[in-house]
């Protein structure tokens, strides 16, 4: 038997969320930081620049898959497989991995116990499949870790537009089933623009959308039918979601050139 204080809260972590057998510890003060860092390292956490982990729970029925590396901790009976199902799988996923610059061979963990993964410093979300219509793609590089009732695989566009134009590559990790999946985000949840589709579109001027269903139909078009006015209009071409299903927005993601308040100026 293992008892653990892992999910009680300290004045070092609290658990900040929790999704069906995944959670998310988030460390409010670094309490470990040296006399010479102890200045930035304060002023960083109050701008919720903290360390966060993802904490998963398996039983004998239900295990999880996690990005390759990520394991920090294992308690319990926890035995590592692969999520690899054959000869005809393994080539799938080795050419995932080439495609895509994701690692989709990744170790699949079961038993009973409790694995934490590493910390990282990015945001941690917890997305339900069900929200989702149990299809899901994400940016490549966010998969964390998800229930492995979760088919996880590598998807080509379907158009020609949204490969070259819409700078998201040829391929996309995308997800399938019910679960749960973690992933990382490059901006905290409540920064995120949560949008839902019903038989309509939705525009995007840049690459902000992180996440979006796999039955959306994804295109990149000019904002106006002729290039003389996509030029008038200075927007130019868009990333277009059509039909039903839902995206996630990060809308402040890519502003770094914005303007700075006044005061801030030089």
């Amino acid at each position: 038997m293992i008892r653990t204080n892992t999910f009680e809260s300290t004045d070092s972590h609290k658990i900040v969320a929790r999704r069906g057998r995944f959670s998310v510890i988030e460390y409010e003060k670094d309490l470990s930081v040296s006399f010479e860092r102890a200045h930035e390292a304060y002023f960083a956490s109050q701008m919720n620049v903290r360390k966060r982990q993802v904490i998963a729970q398996i039983t004998e029925d239900h295990g999880v898959v996690v990005q390759a590396g990520a394991m920090q901790i294992a308690m319990g009976q926890v035995n590592i497989s692969t999520n690899v199902k054959g000869v005809g799988d393994f080539m799938k996923k080795l050419v995932g991995n080439t495609v895509t610059g994701e690692t989709v061979i990744k170790p699949h963990y079961i038993g009973e116990g409790t694995i934490i993964l590493e910390p990282t410093y990015k945001y941690l979300i917890l997305l339900d499949m069900a929200d989702w219509n149990e299809n899901l793609v994400i940016e490549d590089g966010m998969f964390m870790a998800c229930d492995d009732s979760i088919d996880l695989r590598v998807t080509s566009r379907t158009n020609i537009s949204s490969a070259i134009l819409g700078k998201e590559g040829l391929f996309n990790t995308t997800l399938f089933g019910e679960g749960v999946v973690a992933v990382e985000s490059p901006v905290p949840e409540d920064e995120l623009f949560i949008i839902d589709l019903e038989d309509d579109e939705l525009k995007i001027d840049g690459n902000m959308a992180i996440a979006w269903s796999y039955d959306l139909d994804f295109r990149v078009e000019r904002t106006t039918k002729t290039l003389i006015g996509s030029a008038a209009s200075k927007e130019g071409l868009v990333n277009v979601y059509r039909g039903t299903g839902r995206v996630l927005v990060a809308p402040v993601d890519n502003n770094r050139g914005i303007n700075p308040p006044e005061g801030d100026k030089e």
